[in-house]
């Protein structure tokens, strides 16, 4: 008896086929195999808003073959992700597969092991027809505003761009946090911090001033700072006050998918894109040495807390095994609550198996999994170890009756943080001190006290994890969308990435300030939030999905007709979009303009005048060879290489990028090799050198500028292979 079982991708029907054996045929669909079409709206809003699904372009022999096998199959299981758009994914596979609806056919995998997949294989269901409706509603939703909105902000702002339900909101958040920024007023404010040694000891430690017996006192300026001091110079410091206690720090919960975005950035500096990427190898499976292929993770899409009696008694033993059953919580296994409206579909992110730890599989993952494995790992078993107890000291000095105040601790039993500490946004150094032994009425000697000077700072710009976090808070989106909605806006230049830091640039200020003023619904945070819960009452079977669509567009429609007829004529100029060049074939103004194949500077007579020039992009890299400016090129197929902007005189020409970095063997400049592992590689004759790139996008000292170019706007310029192995 022959049985199909149908995955999303390949590496996960590799791994699954492994478990299921030679009865079952795994193959994969490789993601969705019908879409709605991307080059209309292929929705009839007349008819209850029926989309208009069709078989992906280029999926046509994918779709024979799986019709072919399913034929000839005696039963078919739809084993695709289990969260709505896998649940979407299985239901078009259905309907192109001819199967009943009503069969028992769908299966789900939390994860990639033997036992995850006889657990799911042994508790068939029908298709979750409301996960289906719920995903249809987002997916139509999105394509309403996206296909109805985005022409109209390409036509009064720039041509190609787009707006979207969730992208817009996120991008008015960061335009918000730049708009306090710069109206921000800071204030000046002084500190006077001191170092004290107790009698007897040679041990200085820290202590700021706080005020006098009267309560805190604000220092404004210098001149009352300095009055303090003279109050204080003659006067005889002594120990006034001490308090000791007990902190008991406890350990963070296991990953969610928003957590786990933002500790990756925090820590390994990954953007959360690729941390999704990374952790969906690590779920799928990886050939592990003496195991076989082998999913490490449990599912990475869930907003979930939840961990299995398994997976807690797993983790137990081997905290006994490895540090003793003191390192074991006194109550028992911990549990963690959920947010009240987190889906609970899954459990939270954890290893498949505590048995195989990060030094274990190293050898066998690439650098990438491994640093996201270990996070994983780790914060796992940190979170069902025991906590960490603090002895805490505050003390308060008299200096001739003003106070300074200390504070420190030691650790009296490391608990969890032996393994494993959380990272925080905006984290600074801990201020605490381990304070010296003190008394009451210990007298202290001045080693040092300064005034200094300090102003009120600014909200700090979003980093990737801040967004996230945020994007959390106010309950726009879902775990699983937050990585496409800031490659998306970033992409289509809405934000900058400056270091780790987004801020708008002028494009997605000037963008939201429109949607704002005319389709305020869109970008209002509370609204998408609450059409959120909306979605999820349609998975919920609360709500008919078409319904809410029609609820949604009936306003929408009469918005964007109303913003179509007041703006008659009108568009708005952007400031980045402007030169300082004067067209020297009619003497009028140049501007930059947006081509099929990117940038290039046009005439502002158009259509009278069509003179254009080439934009250059430097990357901010000496030429190797020349000293000269390396910058990006293309191919007439449209592909990246790098060359020398002094060519023809300079003839390097590479497809690698070049980077600042030299090859710690021989001197010469390192290439980065893109690839599945990307590498850094050294291409001087008999050196060889190369190692793992961890870079998160390519070496660049600087970001990339655009200058004119008298050549051509296209090259036919192509590294040879004989070019890519001695001029690079």
């Amino acid at each position: 008896m022959s049985k199909l079982v149908i995955v999303e991708s390949p590496a996960k029907a590799k791994t699954i086929k492994k478990y299921l054996g030679s009865d079952f045929e795994v193959v994969a669909s490789m993601g969705h195999i019908r879409d709605l079409n991307p080059n209309r709206l292929s929705v009839d809003i007349k008819k209850k808003f029926t989309p208009k699904y069709e078989l992906i372009k280029g999926k046509e022999k994918l779709a024979e073959e799986l019709i072919r096998l399913a034929k000839k199959s005696d039963y078919v299981y739809l084993a695709t992700d289990p969260d709505r758009e896998g649940e979407a994914i299985s239901w078009h596979l259905a309907y192109l597969l001819g199967l009943d609806p009503e069969e028992t056919n769908r299966v789900t995998f939390n994860e990639i092991t033997k036992t995850g997949v006889k657990n799911g294989m042994g508790a068939p269901r029908k298709i979750d027809i409301d996960l289906v409706n719920a995903q249809q509603a987002r997916r139509i939703l999105d394509r309403l505003v996206g296909y109805k909105l985005s022409p109209f902000i390409s036509q009064k702002i720039r041509k190609g761009l787009s707006a979207g339900r969730v992208q817009s909101v996120a991008v008015k958040i960061i335009v918000d946090r730049e708009k306090k920024i710069r109206a921000f007023q800071p204030e000046e404010y002084w500190s006077i911090d001191a170092k004290f040694i107790p009698k007897g000891s040679r041990k200085a430690f820290s202590a700021a001033f706080h005020g006098d017996q009267n309560g805190k006192i604000k220092i404004t300026n210098q001149e009352q700072a300095e009055a303090l001091l003279d109050a204080m110079k003659d006067a005889q410091p002594f120990v006034e006050k001490l308090r000791h206690g007990t902190r008991k720090r406890q350990p963070a919960p296991p990953f969610i998918t928003s957590t786990l975005q933002q500790e990756a950035s925090r820590k390994l500096g990954f953007q959360s894109k690729r941390t999704m990427k990374v952790a969906q190898e690590l779920y799928e499976g990886v050939e592990v040495q003496g195991v076989g292929s082998v999913g490490l993770i449990t599912y990475m899409r869930t907003d979930s807390l939840r961990l299995s009696e398994d997976a807690l008694g797993a983790a137990a033993q081997f905290i006994k095994d490895r540090w003793g059953e003191k390192y074991l919580p006194a109550g028992g296994p911990r549990h963690f609550k959920s947010r009240s409206n987190a889906q609970d579909g899954h459990e939270a992110i954890r290893p498949t198996s505590v048995e195989l730890e990060p030094s274990r599989v190293k050898s066998s993952l690439t650098n990438d999994q491994y640093k996201l494995y270990k996070l994983i790992w780790e914060r796992f078993i940190a979170c069902q170890m025991a906590e960490c107890i603090q002895k805490t000291t505050q003390v308060d000095i008299n200096v001739g009756g003003y106070l300074f105040k200390a504070s420190g601790y030691r650790v009296d039993f490391d608990g969890f943080t032996t393994l494993y500490v959380e990272s925080k946004d905006g984290e600074e150094d801990d201020k605490e001190n381990e304070l010296p032994p003190l008394e009451k009425d210990m007298p202290l000697k001045v080693k040092e006290m300064l005034p200094n000077q300090h102003f009120t700072q600014p909200p700090p710009r979003y980093t990737e994890a801040s967004l996230i976090k945020a994007l959390e808070e106010y309950g726009i989106g879902r775990p699983s969308t937050y990585a496409t909605t800031i490659s998306t806006i970033t992409q289509r230049g809405y934000v900058k990435r400056e270091s780790k830091t987004l801020f708008p640039t002028e494009l997605g200020e000037v963008t939201t300030k429109l949607m704002e003023e005319r389709f305020p619904k869109i970008v209002n945070v509370k609204f998408t939030a609450q059409m959120e819960q909306e979605l999820d009452t349609v998975e919920d079977g609360e709500c008919q999905w078409v319904d809410l669509l029609d609820e949604f567009y009936g306003d929408f429609d009469k918005t964007l007709k109303q913003a179509k007829e007041d703006m008659k004529g009108v568009k708005i100029e952007l400031e980045e979009d402007k030169t300082d060049l004067v067209c020297d074939k009619c003497g009028k103004p140049m501007v930059v303009k947006f081509g099929r194949y990117g940038k290039f500077i046009a005439c502002s007579g158009y259509p009278d005048c069509k003179n254009i020039v080439k934009m250059i992009s430097k990357i901010g890299i000496p030429c190797p060879k020349c000293g000269g400016d390396v910058i990006v090129k293309k191919t007439k197929r449209g592909r990246d290489f790098y060359g020398c902007s002094n060519y023809p005189k300079c003839n390097f020409v590479s497809w690698n990028q070049p980077t600042t970095e030299k090859c710690p063997t021989c001197g010469n400049v390192l290439f980065k090799k893109k690839g599945k592992n990307p590498k850094l590689v050294c291409t001087a004759p008999d050196c060889g050198y190369e190692r793992e790139d961890d870079t998160e996008e390519a070496v660049i000292t600087q970001e990339a500028v655009s200058t004119l170019s008298d050549k051509t706007e296209t090259t036919s310029e192509v590294p040879t292979e004989s070019a890519e192995k001695t001029e690079s």
